[in-house]
């Protein structure tokens, strides 16, 4: 893969968390070049995730816009996606975005106000992966990423 593929795909970002690259996110898998085409393999955050084919739309329209290749993004769903996919940048950039990235010790920190004086208001926050948070110090809401 030229290093310039990677640079653009690089640019492509969550529709649902802007401040994370695919990349980041862990979605992009595998990425192939041929003479012909370029093929670009992604994992979805859950089965059923709504911003994959907005995600599918905006790898086509990056890759079509500087390369005259055929461009195939394939949908792959074994191994199954995990936040062990996230680089350390994007756990960085959810945090400073104000979503807590996932904790494997269960710790759960105000990214607002870095309290851990915090209550669990639902499992379910804006999207299906995150939990919605609430801190008892700052009084603001915030979205947890599940660690799954």
């Amino acid at each position: 893969m030229s290093s310039r593929i990677e640079q653009l795909l690089s640019q492509v970002t969550d529709p649902e968390i802007p401040v994370l690259s695919l990349y980041d996110l862990g979605v992009i898998r595998k990425v192939e070049e041929t003479d012909t085409a370029i093929i670009v393999t992604i994992t979805p955050t859950y089965s059923g995730c709504p911003a994959m084919d907005l995600m599918e739309k905006n790898i086509i329209e990056v890759l079509e816009n500087n390369f005259d290749k055929e461009i195939k993004v394939i949908t792959q769903l074994s191994p199954a996606w995990t936040t062990d996919w996230l680089t350390e940048a994007g756990k960085k950039a959810l945090f400073e975005y104000g979503i807590m990235p996932p904790s494997p010790k269960g710790e759960v920190i105000c990214p607002q106000c870095r309290s851990k004086n915090v209550v669990l208001i639902s499992q379910f926050g804006s999207t299906a992966c995150k939990s919605l948070y609430k801190c008892n110090d700052c009084l603001e809401p915030f979205d947890y990423f599940k660690c799954h």
